[in-house]
């Protein structure tokens, strides 16, 4: 049986400035609109043999927050490398790198609020 899922995504916006964004699909687990402060999204188009992406995040949304998202998409990757290649050995290098990005974040992080950056 064939099936379609549709996934909506609105980008609230003040001239160039991203309020919010807001989302919502068919088979979620939440039938309400659900509000994100940052989004990537990726679509590989095999014939040009090249990804496409839309990266979208709001003006308030704290270096912190970038910084936490950005670690968790990388294990997300990771998993879902793992998921279509069975490559365990570089899920692992994936995951160790999301690490190794997050101890270098915070870091950055930590120096920007003490004024050092």
């Amino acid at each position: 049986m064939k099936d379609t899922a549709d996934i909506n995504i609105q980008v609230h916006r003040e001239n160039t400035n991203i309020e919010k964004i807001v989302w919502n699909a068919k088979e979620s687990q939440s039938q309400e609109d659900q509000e994100a402060k940052a989004m990537i999204l990726a679509l590989w188009d095999a014939e040009q043999k090249m990804s496409m992406r839309i990266d979208l995040w709001a003006q308030d949304m704290s270096i912190h927050d970038m910084n936490d998202f950005f670690f968790q998409t990388m294990l997300s990757m990771a998993d879902t490398y793992h998921k279509a290649t069975s490559n365990q050995n570089l899920k692992a290098d994936i995951m160790t790198f999301a690490r190794e990005f997050a101890e270098k974040a915070a870091d950055f992080e930590a120096r920007m609020n003490r004024g050092e950056v």
